[in-house]
């Protein structure tokens, strides 16, 4: 059985924000869906960080063997704020389709390096006065500089995802630092905080709507750049490791429209049971104008002969794609 989560949106700009929670549905084919209803309501309480009129986006579930819990995170933005507090929210369940109680709101990793940040940039002073997108600047974000700013707070996490290895181990991916940079955080061992050990990908790469899967030994991301709501081209990321040196290879996409990644955004890379390497690419048609009418395209994966995925429109297809 699949799960699908995904953001309640309502009709109009004001579907942006969240005032029902996170619907699940399931499927056995993913052609056809049952309404599992809300899985994590918001709420009432106006002191609650997930208050009715917050932003809630991007919620992945994974279960925990563990401890036999179902454990969800998902972008959080306070109300009112916008997207100012660029946090992380944590719910559990004992049921697939919830009901999920909500646990905390975070910005991960306070106090903590990333395990790939330079000693010796560890004591290094930027002016105060730096001129926003000046090459200096860019240069000191490249550098750390507001991996600084949030040390004692804690990181900036809006778009994420989930990956959890063959060994077990999870992994809360998200994009920090302004969204000019990829964090990718180990989370503990029951799922429900982070353990501290975390990488900087791309510093000022912009880099966002991150998707993660492996083939071949080999762990794949596709991202997105940032424009807002407007669609851009999509970005390959590979590394050998999960917490590796992750490189970028080119866009995926090939074709019409491959430069705005078929009027869509990464959210989620599928891997199909049942079937050897096969993956859905999963991506959003954001409409912040009505928000209730954003869709969706899925693709599937290819590989070209050097093992390398791309992602090549199809008007129609069904999981016979796969062999």
């Amino acid at each position: 059985m699949y799960y699908w989560f995904g953001e309640h949106k309502i009709e109009g700009k004001e579907g942006n924000q969240a005032w029902v929670g996170v619907h699940c549905y399931s499927s056995q084919n993913l052609t056809d869906w049952k309404d599992e209803g809300i899985a994590l309501p918001v709420s009432k309480d106006p002191e609650s960080p997930i208050v009715e009129g917050c932003i809630i986006e991007r919620p992945k579930v994974i279960f925990n063997a563990a401890t036999q819990k179902f454990v969800m995170w998902f972008h959080l933005e306070l109300k009112g704020q916008g997207y100012k507090a660029a946090k992380t929210g944590l719910a559990v369940a004992d049921k697939v389709t919830g009901p999920f109680k909500f646990v905390k709101a975070v910005n991960p990793n306070a106090g903590k390096w990333p395990v790939n940040y330079p000693e010796k940039l560890k004591s290094k002073i930027y002016p105060e006065n730096l001129k926003s997108w000046s090459e200096e600047w860019i240069q000191a974000v490249k550098e750390g500089m507001l991996l600084k700013r949030d040390f004692e707070k804690g990181q900036m996490a809006r778009d994420m995802t989930h990956y959890v290895d063959d060994d077990g181990k999870a992994y809360h991916i998200h994009a920090s630092e302004e969204n000019l940079t990829l964090h990718i955080a180990e989370l503990t061992d029951d799922y429900q905080d982070f353990s501290g050990k975390y990488i900087r990908v791309l510093p000022t790469g912009h880099n966002e709507a991150p998707s993660i899967f492996k083939h071949n030994g080999r762990y794949y991301m596709i991202t997105s750049g940032c424009t807002g709501w407007a669609p851009n081209s999509a970005r390959l990321l590979v590394a050998d490791s999960v917490l590796g040196e992750w490189e970028y290879v080119k866009n995926p996409c090939v074709g019409e429209d491959a430069d705005l990644t078929f009027h869509s955004q990464s959210t989620f890379v599928l891997p199909v049971q049942g079937k050897k390497d096969a993956f859905i690419f999963m991506a959003d048609r954001w409409n912040p104008e009505n928000a209730i009418d954003g869709r969706y395209v899925w693709l599937p994966v290819q590989f070209d002969e050097n093992g390398l995925p791309f992602l090549q429109w199809l008007d129609k297809w069904d999981l016979r794609f796969f062999k």
